[in-house]
């Protein structure tokens, strides 16, 4: 055999290894999920069913042609770095996560199973890829947020309460490794609107309750929260608490707006998940993930809480109103 025709075999060889597990229709595929997020969460629950549906949609069934195994880590690190062993013993053909957490917590388990992340903020910053357009390692997926969302939250804060003289960023420094590119894009638009930019780093509920009652000393305060794994399962306490004490304030995801915050803006999360099902499709049936372009949100809503508006005596303008994607009476 000529040398030529014995490599060409060799790369012939290798390329149908690759593909050969996913070439065999009848073989039940393993999907590992692991999410950032709590079982309980009804927002988490419906998230993850927007996902499964699309995926049923695209013909797979669980216990028919795929099994599902699932684990919530709950915003606790330790734990989701658990399970993220505990699933990669399971040699899935496929682990999907859901937040920034979750995926580095499994690619520090491993490099080899193919991973498809949503709702992680800055893969690159992370390490998760090499590149959006080209990702280069066994992971792909699709991010939530780009930085200067935060100074787009902070002008339209601005704009439904104009009497604001100072905004505090809520965030837990352990769950928001990224946290540094929304302080910088946070701090430029509070110097252009003249509010006093406050970094408020929660690690516990007790922080969250002393940093809080810090913005109430004062007339003129005000609160974003950065989208992280504490503040998501907590949003409960931050918006009963922005309420009580007549706080105006601004949530990244229209959950918060949906549970009593006052407004919301941000990517369509059940958008990012459906979408997602489609690249768990092509990976299944053999796509490499290092070929597949990191996808960016193609919908963002803003919502607003006209009744949360009134309990807090805030006339929220028009102009906002007409601009909403949903508001709340």
């Amino acid at each position: 055999m000529r040398r030529r025709e014995f490599i060409a075999g060799l790369a012939g060889t290798a390329v149908s290894a690759l593909g050969a597990r996913a070439q065999q229709p009848n073989r039940l595929r393993t999907l590992a999920v692991l999410s950032g997020g709590a079982e309980n969460d009804p927002n988490n629950r419906g998230w993850l069913g927007a996902f499964d549906t699309a995926l049923h949609s695209l013909g797979w069934v669980d216990g028919q042609n795929i099994r599902i195994e699932r684990r919530y880590g709950s915003g606790d690190i330790a734990r989701m770095r658990e399970y993220a062993k505990e699933l990669v013993d399971l040699k899935p053909d496929l682990v999907f996560v859901t937040n920034t957490l979750s995926a580095t917590a499994m690619l520090e388990a491993t490099r080899k199973i193919p991973l498809l992340f949503v709702n992680v903020v800055d893969p690159i910053g992370s390490g998760i890829v090499s590149s959006l357009s080209s990702p280069g390692g066994n992971a792909t997926g699709f991010t939530n947020f780009e930085f200067a969302m935060a100074g787009k939250w902070l002008q339209i804060l601005r704009e439904a309460a104009p009497d604001i003289k100072r905004t505090a960023i809520i965030f837990n420094p352990e769950l928001a490794p990224f946290s540094d590119g929304y302080i910088r894009s946070f701090r430029a638009g509070a110097d252009t609107l003249g509010v006093d930019a406050i970094l408020a780093p929660i690690h516990s509920v007790d922080d969250l309750e002393r940093l809080l009652i810090a913005q109430t000393r004062e007339p003129g305060g005000s609160i974003i929260t950065m989208p992280d794994a504490f503040t998501v399962p907590n949003r409960s306490l931050i918006i009963d608490f922005a309420v009580r004490h007549r706080l105006p304030s601004i949530y990244p995801y229209r959950v918060f707006a949906f549970d009593g915050g006052l407004i919301s803006y941000g990517p369509d999360i059940d958008d990012l998940y459906r979408r997602a099902a489609a690249y768990a499709d092509r990976i299944l049936k053999g796509a490499n993930p290092a070929g597949l372009p990191v996808q960016q949100p193609n919908r963002f809503e803003l919502v607003v809480n006209v009744r949360t508006a009134k309990a807090i005596g805030l006339a929220v303008p028009d102009s906002l109103l007409v601009r909403a994607d949903e508001v709340i009476e």
